[in-house]
């Protein structure tokens, strides 16, 4: 039987899936290659490349987030595109750009739906996953008809999302699950809202102010009592350091009941009471950190530093609160992003081209693999986490 190209074509296809489909998906992850418009599709055991997917624009601050099954992932660049890649197939669905300039999304808790941050025009823009169509644009525009940038934008428990307005200082709630979609709160919020983050539990929203000292947080299963403001000495510092746009709240951690802080202009980690938010103690660092991220057992922090510490990354235990190691992966440690288990931690050096793997047991370097200047590093488990 004589087969033409089309068929041909189709069958590789098919059994590249099969392929792909029989080594399973939660061990695959992505790098960002920041100023390539490209990412690597990894494999997380063995380490290894296994494709490089290029196009997709402006990845200076990109972010990305997985469908439910794991197979699809969504990026988010900061020219305002939105891409859709298959990681079985390990190509590009497709692209849009449906802002002049974005900060990053999320996806609904049922992942029928993606909410896109944007900077320019402002506002926040809902998509369909299977088809990336456009299902709703909802405006940041304040009492007196201004626009806001919106920034801090999370997924919460019932198809919601939390989100709030730069320059309107305001804070607010989306319910996703009603078509069209709606805000169903909104709250107003100290002085300049930079960044936010969800607790792992689901519970609370919590606002990094850029404009004054604290955070405002709600409580999302009782968003009706509004905000509450908390640690009020957490801020700008007490002196002007090169800080990297901070508060960077998606850079806390959580262990053992407290919340892990890296010190805004200081070198120091705070740790929190989770329960009423306020500050029990702060360790000392090597430098001024930029992220604080918890081994997925919560029992250490792994935390990393700005310029002109940041070859550098130290490790907190999560009990005592004592530095147990300060390892050099090299210089411009980005991004850390553990195996699902925590067995193996990977860390992008930006300025070396590479991506760094520890054992986080022996504290001891494993392996690494080949990126072009790497900034994030995203695993498919984010997909049954929230807040991510």
């Amino acid at each position: 039987m004589r087969l033409d190209r089309r068929t041909l074509c189709g069958l590789a296809l098919t059994l590249l899936t099969a392929a792909a489909a029989a080594q399973g998906l939660g061990d695959l992850g992505l790098i960002v290659e920041r100023n390539s418009g490209a990412v690597l599709v990894v494999d997380t055991d063995p380490p290894a490349v296994l494709a490089r997917i290029e196009g997709l624009g402006d990845l200076s601050h990109a972010t990305a987030v997985f469908s439910p099954d794991m197979r699809h992932a969504f990026v988010f660049a900061r020219d305002g595109g939105l891409s859709k890649l298959d990681l079985l197939e390990r190509r590009l669905v497709k692209r849009i750009v449906q802002a002049g300039n974005s900060i990053g999304g999320a996806i609904s808790e049922d992942g029928r739906l993606l909410a896109v941050a944007n900077y320019e025009p402002g506002g926040v823009n809902l998509f369909t996953t299977d088809t990336l169509e456009a299902v709703g644009e909802i405006p940041a525009v304040d009492g007196q008809g201004r626009r806001s940038k919106v920034v801090g934008l999370e997924d919460a428990p019932g198809n919601r999302f939390v989100y709030s307005l730069f320059e309107a200082g305001e804070i607010r709630l989306l319910d996703a699950a009603t078509r069209p979609p709606r805000v169903v709160g909104r709250h107003p919020a100290g002085r300049q809202p930079y960044d936010g983050l969800v607790t792992p539990d689901g519970r609370y929203y919590l606002a990094g102010l850029f404009g004054e000292d604290g955070v405002d947080v709600l409580d999302l299963w009782n968003p009706e009592k509004g905000l509450r403001r908390v640690l009020p000495e957490y801020g700008r510092g007490e002196r002007r350091l090169p800080v990297y746009k901070m508060p960077h709240l998606e850079g806390w951690a959580e262990a053992g009941g407290r919340l892990f802080l890296p010190g805004v202009g200081r070198h120091e980690l705070f740790v929190v009471d989770r329960r009423d938010f306020s500050v029990v103690a702060r360790v000392p660092l090597h430098g001024q950190p930029v992220f604080a991220v918890a081994q997925p057992d919560g029992r250490r922090v792994w935390v990393n530093f700005a310029p002109p510490h940041n070859d550098t990354v130290q490790v907190v235990d999560a009990e005592s609160l004592e530095t147990i190691a300060t390892l050099k992966p090299g210089k411009g440690v980005l991004h850390m992003e553990f195996t699902p288990r925590g067995g193996r931690v990977w860390l992008s050096v930006r300025d070396e081209n590479r991506v760094r793997i520890y054992d986080t047991q022996r504290l001891e370097a494993v392996g690494e693999l080949p990126a072009r200047e790497p900034s994030g590093i995203f695993f498919t488990a984010r997909a049954h986490r929230i807040g991510l």
